[in-house]
Order: C-alpha cells, then sequence, then structure tokens
C-alpha cells in the first residue's frame, strides 16, 4: 500500500469519527491560542514600561505555566476517550487483514494532521486575539492605553507553542500506538465494551475518602491566622482532592450497594432500576465525575476570588488607608532638624503639585512585636525562631492621642485604652512585659487606623498616661527587630487624582533617598492595586475560561460513551417488559442525577473552604468577606446556568446516539 493510500485513508477515518474528533481538535485550538495568547504577553516588551512590572510578570509566567500543565493532562485525557470509542474499530481493522505497523501509520498521519490543523489554526487566532487580550489587561490595570501599541507576534512564543504541542501530540500518538501494539484483536473489538461486571465494594477507599474530606474541610473551616492560612490551604486542596476522588469512586458505590441491601427500599420498581443502573453509571463515570467536580471547584474558585479581589480593592485601601498619606520616621532619625526638612519637603511639593494638605494628625508611637498568651504579651526571644503568632503592638501616649482625636481623656498610671485593628481584646486587663494595666475602655475608633477582621497580623494600640510609662514597658527588654520607634506624620489630600498622584510619587521619590523614612499613600497603593489586581483578574478568568473549556469537553465525551453503553441497556430493559417512555424516564433521572451531582459537591466544597479562602485572600487586600460571598454567588449562579445550557446541548447528542441504535 502506498502513502497516499495511508493519507485517504487517516482523512476518511476523521471525517466518519468527526463527531468526536471535532470537539478534540476545537480544543486543542484553544488549548495553543491561550497558551500562545499569554506566553506572548509575557515576552512582551511592553510590560516594562509599567510600574511592579516584574511582580506583574511573575504571576503571568505562573500562568503560563499552569496552561501548559493543564494541556497536557486535559490533552491526554481526552485521547483516551477518543481511543476507547476506536479500539473496535481498530480491532476490525487488524481482523480483516490490516498489520498493526499499518495500523500504527494509520494512527500516525490521523496524528500528524490534528497536530497540523491546529497548531496552524491555534497560533493564527492567538495572533489575532492576542493584541485583544492585551488591551483588556491594560485596561483591567488602568494603565495607559498607548502601552498596547508595543504589543507585537511573537516569534519566541511561536517556537515555545510548538515545540510544547508538538510533544503532547507525539506522546499521546505513543500511548495509542502501546495500547494498539499490546491488545490482541478480540481485546480490541471489545474494548469500549469494558467494565460492564458489578462494581466490588472498597471499604477501605470509601472509609479513607470521607474522612479525607472531614479533615480537609475542618482544617479549612477552622484556621484564625491568615499567616497560616497558605500552608492549610495548601494541605486542604491535597486532602479534599483526594477525598473527591476516593469518594466518587468508591464511596458512591459503598452507598449504592447500601441502598441495595435494604430490600424494602430496593425492591420497587422504579427503585430496583434506578440504583442497580447507577451502580453500573458510577463504575464507569466515577473518575469523569470527578474530574468535572475538581474542575467546576477551580473555575468557581479561581474566577470568584479574582473578581473579588479586583471589585473590593476600593473598599480595602480605604480599610488600610485612615489617612491618604502617612510618614513615618525612626527615633534614631527623628531629629529636630531632620522632622523640620520632612514638614518643609512636604509643603513645598504640595505647593508645586497644587493640592491642598487637610486632617493632619503628628504622633509618637512604639511598635513592639510580641508573641501574646491570652491578655499577657511578651516581646519574643531573638533566640527562639517566631512564625505565625506573632501579634504587633503600638504603644501611644494620652497626649499625643487626645490631640489627634480633639479629647480631653484622663488616665491613672495602672489605666490604658486599647483600639483593636483585627482581633477583639475581650479582657479587663492587659500585661505588656510583665507590666500590669487595666483597661479603662476599648475604643471603637481611631483617626490613624481603621477596623479589620482580616488583619494579617492582629494589631494593638494601646495608649497609655505619659512617656515615662511608654519608656518603662518597651525599653526594658529593647531587642532589636522587636521594638520599633517612629515619629509619624499623617493627612488626607485634597486635589484632583493626577495632581494627588504627583504629589505622592514626588514626594516618595526625595523620601527613597533619605534614611530610616517611610511613605505610604493610597494613591501609590492604588495604583499597585490595580496593576496586580488587574493582573489577577485577567489570569482568574482566563484559567477560568480554560478549566470551564476542560469541564465541557469531558461532559460531552462522557454523554456520548453514556450513549453508546445505554443504548445497550435500552433494548435490555424493553426485552424484560419496560415501555420505551419508562425506559427513557429511567435514565434521563440518572443522567441528571450524575450530570448534576458534580457541580453540588463542587459549591460545598467552596463552602466549606469559604473560610481559608477570605484569610488567605487578606494577603492580596481584600478585608471584606461580603465582597467575596458575592463574588461567589454570583459565579456560582452563572456557572450553573452554562452548566445546564451545556447539559441541554449533550443531552442532545446523547439521544440520537441511543436513538440511531436502537
Amino acid at each position: 500500500m502506498n502513502s497516499s493510500f495511508y493519507f485517504k485513508f487517516a482523512k476518511t477515518n476523521l471525517k466518519k469519527n468527526s463527531k468526536t474528533y471535532l470537539p478534540y481538535i476545537l480544543a486543542c485550538i484553544s488549548a495553543i491560542i491561550m497558551f500562545y495568547t499569554m506566553d506572548c504577553i509575557v515576552l512582551n516588551e511592553g510590560l516594562d514600561k509599567i510600574r511592579r512590572a516584574e511582580a506583574l510578570k511573575m504571576i503571568l509566567k505562573s500562568a503560563v505555566k499552569v496552561i501548559a500543565l493543564f494541556s497536557m493532562i486535559f490533552l491526554f485525557y481526552t485521547n483516551s476517550f477518543l481511543i476507547k470509542r476506536r479500539k473496535k474499530e481498530i480491532g476490525l481493522y487488524n481482523v480483516l487483514g490490516m498489520e498493526k505497523k499499518h495500523i500504527a501509520k494509520v494512527l500516525s498521519i490521523e496524528t500528524v494532521i490534528v497536530a497540523i490543523i491546529s497548531l496552524v489554526l491555534g497560533i493564527l487566532g492567538g495572533i489575532i486575539v492576542g493584541k485583544l487580550m492585551f488591551l483588556i489587561l491594560i485596561n483591567l490595570m488602568k494603565l495607559d492605553i498607548t502601552i498596547s501599541s508595543s504589543f507585537s507576534i511573537s516569534v519566541p512564543a511561536m517556537i515555545q507553542t510548538i515545540e510544547l504541542f508538538s510533544m503532547i501530540f507525539a506522546a499521546t500518538l505513543i500511548v495509542n500506538l502501546l495500547q494498539v501494539r499490546l491488545a490482541n484483536p478480540i481485546q480490541l473489538l471489545k474494548g469500549g465494551q469494558k467494565g460492564e461486571k458489578e462494581p466490588k465494594t472498597s471499604w477501605i477507599l470509601a472509609i479513607s475518602g470521607v474522612i479525607e474530606l472531614a479533615v480537609g474541610y475542618g482544617l479549612a473551616m477552622y484556621i484564625e491566622s491568615p499567616l497560616k492560612a497558605f500552608t492549610i490551604f495548601c494541605i486542604g486542596v491535597i486532602l479534599i482532592i483526594a477525598g473527591t476522588y476516593s469518594t466518587f469512586i468508591a464511596g458512591s458505590i459503598a452507598f449504592l450497594k447500601i441502598l441495595k441491601k435494604n430490600k424494602k427500599f430496593f425492591y420497587k420498581t422504579k427503585n430496583f432500576v434506578s440504583v442497580s443502573g447507577m451502580i453500573y453509571r458510577m463504575k464507569q463515570n466515577a473518575v469523569g465525575m470527578a474530574n468535572i467536580c475538581i474542575l467546576s471547584t477551580a473555575v468557581l474558585l479561581t474566577i470568584s476570588t479574582t473578581v473579588a479581589l479586583y471589585v473590593g480593592q476600593e473598599s480595602s485601601l480605604k480599610i488600610a488607608y485612615p489617612l491618604d498619606v502617612a510618614i513615618s520616621i525612626r527615633n534614631r532619625a527623628a531629629t529636630a532638624k531632620e522632622k523640620d526638612k520632612v514638614a518643609n519637603m512636604i509643603k513645598e511639593e504640595a505647593h508645586k503639585s497644587h493640592v491642598t494638605l487637610k486632617n493632619q494628625v503628628e504622633f509618637d508611637d512604639k511598635e513592639l512585636m510580641t508573641l501574646q498568651d491570652k491578655n499577657s504579651f511578651k516581646i519574643p526571644n531573638p533566640e527562639v525562631p517566631v512564625a505565625t503568632d506573632i501579634k504587633s503592638i503600638y504603644l501611644y501616649t494620652l497626649k499625643d492621642y487626645n490631640k489627634m482625636e480633639g479629647k480631653s481623656v484622663a488616665l491613672k498610671d495602672n489605666e490604658v485604652l486599647i483600639f483593636s485593628d483585627g482581633k477583639e481584646f475581650n479582657y479587663d486587663s492587659i500585661v505588656i512585659n510583665d507590666k500590669k494595666f487595666k483597661v479603662k475602655d476599648n475604643l471603637n475608633k481611631i483617626k490613624i487606623a481603621n477596623k479589620n477582621k482580616n488583619e494579617v497580623i492582629d494589631k494593638y494600640r494601646i495608649i497609655v498616661k505619659d512617656m515615662n510609662t511608654l519608656k518603662d514597658i518597651s525599653e526594658e527588654k529593647n531587642v532589636t527587630g522587636f521594638v520599633n520607634s517612629n515619629e509619624s506624620i499623617a493627612f488626607d489630600i485634597d486635589g484632583n487624582k493626577e495632581d494627588a498622584l504627583k504629589f505622592c510619587d514626588s514626594l516618595k521619590s526625595h523620601i527613597t533617598a533619605m534614611k530610616d523614612i517611610n511613605l505610604k499613600s493610597i494613591y501609590t497603593a492604588r495604583e499597585d492595586f490595580y496593576i496586580l489586581n488587574g493582573g489577577f483578574i485577567f489570569i482568574g478568568c482566563f484559567l477560568g475560561l480554560l478549566f470551564t473549556m476542560g469541564t465541557v469537553l469531558i461532559i460531552y465525551y462522557k454523554q456520548i460513551s453514556e450513549g453508546y453503553d445505554d443504548s445497550e441497556r435500552f433494548k435490555i430493559m424493553q426485552k424484560v417488559g419496560m415501555s420505551k417512555k419508562e425506559v427513557k424516564n429511567t435514565i434521563n433521572k440518572q443522567i441528571l442525577m450524575v450530570f448534576f451531582f458534580p457541580l453540588a459537591v463542587a459549591v460545598i466544597h467552596i463552602a466549606f473552604t469559604f473560610n481559608v479562602v477570605s484569610k488567605l485572600l487578606s494577603w492580596f487586600g481584600l478585608f471584606r468577606t461580603s465582597t467575596l460571598i458575592l463574588a461567589i454567588a454570583g459565579t456560582v449562579v452563572i456557572f450553573a446556568v452554562l452548566y445546564a445550557v451545556v447539559y441541554g446541548l449533550t443531552a442532545k447528542t446523547y439521544y440520537k446516539i441511543v436513538q440511531q441504535e436502537n
């Protein structure tokens, strides 16, 4: 047989199997578009013109790696559906006289055709949509739109894309050839009919799945410190993923077997057929359902968290910055001359930038990094490593407090006022470095700080009677690195945004050249927030789209597989006396249950992990849990609607297959 015959034969096979190959090719094209586009953006020189370009590039590079890894796993997984459906066809070719080397040649040509079509259309698609994606990214970051003009076609990105996906196509071909090579013709002819025996119950796997989920949920629900959130989140994710697979694979079958043993429940017409059918259905589809559940959870989390970060950044900024600008001078640098220099510089730059300063306050404070034991706070021993349990205490004099707040509060030597930024202080007394004080009042507000329940480190602002008391507390165990003394100036800015940002940038450039002086500004922070969170929401939606595509394709192939499998069940059920309507209703109920169960479990995963996710997001500046709740609720509703639409479309394909086979 000459080469043209193999090529025509391969082309005919692809056309004949277009129902399964076309979605696969579209998925390959989509994955290539996404990888090339993201890689092209990372390699684009225009990013270097952006503030915090390195941080943004690091985020985008991570997204490129995620897309590459997901594409490998996803295309391998979907390829397994394709080869499973074609095993009978390939076995028939073998029985009719085609040698395995001829079949291998046909499969190789098919793979090359799919690879060329996917790579050409994928890279062309990436070139077309790449500029649009970069423009969307620039807009999300609220940057000058002229930066987008620097975007161009990237040859290195093109080469990396071709290398990655050529490797994936080559690897899937090798796997397919090995399956054909190692299987005999009879195995190939029956390859799509494996798994018809009733599955055995693996109680060890089922119980371990429940335990893994319980432990994972428990860790996620009861974490309190944001500092511990990331580690707990990683451990929880691993346990929940493992528990999901174990529960779907073994737990579902164990539960159905329990129902089967209940004679009163099982030996009823509807229950008998439904439970028996579900046992076989779960054996064949448990892994696919678990994959859909994990991908659905990933979609909901990536989109909702990034949307929450982006939408909630203004409220988070207002919490983090009670006053527009705060300048602190370390005490060792806080000479009268230095303070006058900073004050004069502020006035000069405000005049040059045409802004007015208001609500100005000046105060001294001592910051103590401590370890808390109930109402007792101690500066830690520098020889003992301290990580997650550190608490921050800021000490102020009553004189500065009254001046800031315009009050005339009086305190005794052993009395203090306390304002808690984060976790409330619910004790009548406080012990700091073995010195005990009575808490006269828990303050509800203070000009220089806002309440923030999701604060990364618990902060307590304590007002003492006078400077002598302050020194007694902080200097008795003055350990370098754990005690800092500052003199601060904070104020709001009255003026338009451009002038205010110009003032803050100018002020920062001067202060950067000065030692032991720090500036925090809501205007520069806002710009940084939009750059980082704009990058996060872009990547979140990008990856969300990729995960959604994976979910849809797995659902599609699951419906096709079930269509061919259920056609035989239709025949058997009709032979034992059930009408077509009864059979269709029974199988339809099973499909609905199997189809929507993964989504329901995904929502449960989100609900149980909400606490740890909200704590983790506080690291990125999201302090309002209400914003996250709304983002998750909106994402779940939209995804559920999309999920239902996908079910409706794929169900039509399923019923066409069943009707054709019967």
